[in-house]
């Protein structure tokens, strides 16, 4: 079999480029690096002939590859200075699960989180396609130990803590009732409750189309009619006529998942959409398809176009830091941390408490997520905003959050619980004096508008008692009912985005 050899020259980006690192693909098969998709820089291979043991090797694996599992994705980088495969004793800490979060952010999370536990050497060696091994030596050790990131899908996060095989599982989704279910009656514990899930950051998911689309924005209807089949062609969107090709990540995947329940409801995918496990290569398929579209983690666009959602008169809006952050844009999501109430593994909880600082989350925003460090920012007002919420928020800049509430309560949700201390250390840090403090509270449009009135004040003064408890006593709480929806009231999710408490600051 014919290979190719090449070297990745996107030096800081990636580890086999950090470490002088060659990839060997068979001829046909994309000429990208394996870890960060880079266009890989050719070689020349050495021209004596390897030994009958080499060759054996390469043709089974080879083999092996092509049978079913396609060539390029499945093929480790060879690395020069070999790959580590440690022993399970030297492994401190396991973390499977989102593909979203483990094939970048996780291994680069994982890496900081060694540097501040002291340890030196520290270094991301690729494993298989979608794992890899984070190598450090911990102070007081004279060899390495190691962190193993698996990234296969939000599901098999859970279904490893239910094995027993990880001790962290990330997700690009909320944990489903039967997950939770089977994880508390093997000793979890409640896994929605604040000890077991920790929001690491905010996603968007972006819908995609190739960057010569002259399409730049679609109502959530019409998204979920091409990912159902019932358009199939381009001109009955407004945009050129052409087949419509579909992308999709694979059924293990939370941003299927999340997809799914936002989007597409009921109604099942389209069976001729391309299904991929890898977030970089559906962009890039994508990116190099005139008519095709898919949807992707805010860091995986790429080279593709993202286009601006809508839903039932809403406003129409792009996913970017403040939309996301704020998850006012529709397609929004949270990515999760999921741990035992009480892990056996002391690292577990070190872990967790790195990517929730503010450290961590400096490395969840240079990965191309949305962190939850705060931040403030000027936002355009919609026109038909009540009078009241246009004076008070002229020349006030909001912060880069939204409180939310359990599901059919006023009580604050994980998130939001967090939340309440970024901003107290946000106000303390940059020494907001002088600066008022304004809570504004929105419902949706159940119940009558006197209801529905009194209803966004009491959110408003829950989130305004639990500031004063820390010290900052909110000026203004008030609240605008079902004002200013970002959501359709007509769907659960919608309207559980409505239910807000915006928070701004002004002179």
């Amino acid at each position: 079999m014919a290979l190719r050899r090449g070297v990745c020259t996107n030096v800081g980006k990636c580890s086999v480029a950090d470490a002088h690192g060659y990839v060997d693909l068979p001829i046909k098969a994309a000429f990208r690096c394996l870890w960060c998709k880079a266009p890989l820089t050719e070689i020349a291979r050495p021209k004596e002939f390897p030994t009958e043991a080499v060759v054996t090797g390469g043709l089974i694996l080879v083999l092996l590859l092509v049978i079913g599992l396609g060539v390029g994705p499945m093929l480790a980088p060879k690395m020069r200075a070999g790959i580590s495969h440690p022993s399970s004793d030297r492994i401190v800490l396991k973390i499977h699960g989102s593909n979203t979060i483990g094939a970048q952010l996780g291994p680069n999370l994982a890496a900081d989180f060694f540097k501040a536990q002291g340890a030196t050497g520290v270094k991301i060696v690729p494993a298989t396609a979608d794992a890899y091994t984070i190598e450090g030596v911990l102070p007081g050790d004279t060899s390495p130990k190691f962190i193993e990131i698996q990234a296969h899908g939000s599901a098999t996060g859970f279904a490893d803590l239910k094995a027993g095989t990880c001790d962290i599982g990330m997700a690009s989704r909320p944990i489903k009732a039967d997950e939770a279910k089977a994880l508390a009656g093997i000793g979890y514990g409640e896994m929605t409750a604040a000890s077991s899930e920790h929001v690491l950051g905010v996603d968007g998911i972006a819908v995609i189309v190739n960057p010569a689309n002259p399409i730049t924005a679609l109502t959530k209807e019409q998204i979920a009619q091409i990912f159902t089949g019932t358009v199939t062609d381009w001109s009955a969107v407004h945009g050129s006529h052409g087949t419509i090709n579909i992308y999709a990540r694979d059924d293990k995947s939370g941003t299927y998942d999340t997809f799914k329940t936002l989007v597409l409801g009921s109604t099942p995918l389209v069976p001729t959409a391309r299904r991929i496990e890898d977030s970089r290569e559906l962009s890039d398929r994508v990116a190099s398809d005139p008519q095709g579209i898919g949807f992707i983690g805010l860091p995986y666009i790429k080279d593709a176009k993202a286009i601006a959602v809508s839903d039932n008169g809403t406003r129409t809006l792009m996913p970017n830091r403040l939309t996301v952050a704020t998850e006012d844009y529709l397609l929004s999501r949270r990515l999760f941390l999921y741990t035992p109430a009480v892990p056996a593994n002391a690292l577990t909880r070190k872990f967790v408490d790195f990517a929730l600082s503010k450290q961590g989350q400096e490395v969840v925003e240079s990965n191309g997520f949305v962190g939850q460090n705060v931040q403030t920012t000027s936002s355009s007002i919609s026109g038909d905003a009540p009078g009241e919420y246009r004076k008070l928020t002229q020349s006030a800049q909001r912060m880069s959050l939204n409180f939310r509430f359990l599901p059919g309560s006023s009580t604050l949700d994980n998130k939001a619980i967090t939340d309440l201390d970024r901003v107290v250390s946000f106000l303390v840090d940059t020494h907001y004096a002088g600066q008022k403090v304004m809570l504004f509270g929105f419902s949706d449009s159940n119940g009558t508008k006197q209801s529905n009135d009194a209803l966004s004040k009491e959110r408003a003064r829950v989130v305004a008692q639990q500031f004063s408890q820390r010290g900052v006593s909110p000026e203004i709480v008030t609240g605008f009912g079902s004002e200013l929806p970002i959501a359709s009231n007509t769907s659960e999710d919608g309207r559980s985005r409505n239910r807000r408490v915006e928070i701004w600051l002004a002179r």
